[in-house]
């Protein structure tokens, strides 16, 4: 004789597993798509010390430095998913980039790929590329 209320059937605890299963499957894309904007944030902020690390060098120099002149030559970001590099360097212009890897370089915002993160300096005209990535 069997009693009410003493359990779960094993069919009801395969029904609250199973929705469970589909509440994350549904659930992780946008997680992981929240993790990498979040991540983005080490880009964006390296970048901007870089361009004040820049401007200190200028200050003292006929012309903007490289990574080894300005940044040390460290070439990743202190979180580790960006590479950095400097380009372009002249007397009145620089390009600072960061690079993603691994995951983070499938980092997207409306559409645009924020791979490749770039503030460009020229002429004193500051140009942040691509500008949707750059709006958080």
């Amino acid at each position: 004789m069997r009693r009410k209320g003493q359990g779960f059937t094993l069919i009801e605890l395969m029904i609250v597993l199973l929705i469970a299963a589909i509440l994350v499957g549904i659930a992780y894309p946008s997680y992981k798509a929240y993790i990498r904007k979040s991540r983005r944030s080490d880009a964006t902020a390296t970048l901007l010390a870089m361009q004040l690390a820049e401007e200190k060098y200028r200050y003292n120099h006929t012309s903007y430095g490289n990574l080894a002149q300005v940044w040390g030559g460290v070439a990743a970001s202190p979180g580790g998913y960006y590479t950095l590099s400097i380009s372009n360097t002249s007397a009145t212009s620089y390009t600072v980039t960061a690079t993603a890897q691994g995951d983070q370089a499938n980092d997207s915002q409306s559409g645009t790929a924020c791979t490749i993160m770039q503030i460009a300096i020229a002429n004193g005209t500051q140009t942040q590329t691509p500008a949707n990535c750059w709006q958080q």
